[in-house]
């Protein structure tokens, strides 16, 4: 199983991205769908998440600015980012819950870097 992001890169204060990770492999079935991020210095932190029904939770400091949805079809989730602040700037990471004939794991992809400008 292998996990692609993409999507990150370098935008002004008060703009947008949208990050994408794609789950490839043998995958059986994938549960909930979640993003962390990783600011230079600060450890690792929840951003969001989304279930396998399409519940979702986001912690407050992303609240009202972004949106994680996922395409069943493309076993892919989606980071909508909008109103970018400086203090979002850090690298996002997926973490996924995949089922697969050895049986259910959470699994990293790479990470990719958001860095927001003032």
């Amino acid at each position: 199983v292998q996990l692609q992001a993409s999507g990150g890169g370098l935008v002004q204060v008060g703009g947008s991205l949208r990050l994408s990770c794609a789950a490839s492999g043998s995958i059986l079935r994938i549960g909930t769908m979640t993003w962390y991020r990783q600011a230079p210095g600060m450890e690792r932190e929840l951003v969001a998440g989304i279930t396998s029904s399409g519940t979702t939770n986001y912690e407050d400091f992303v609240k009202g600015r972004f949106t994680i949805s996922r395409d069943n079809a493309k076993n892919t989730v989606y980071l909508q980012m909008n109103s970018l602040k400086p203090e979002d700037t850090a690298v996002y990471y997926c973490n996924v819950l995949i089922m697969t004939q050895r049986g259910p794991d959470t699994y990293w992809g790479q990470g990719t870097l958001v860095t927001v400008s003032s």
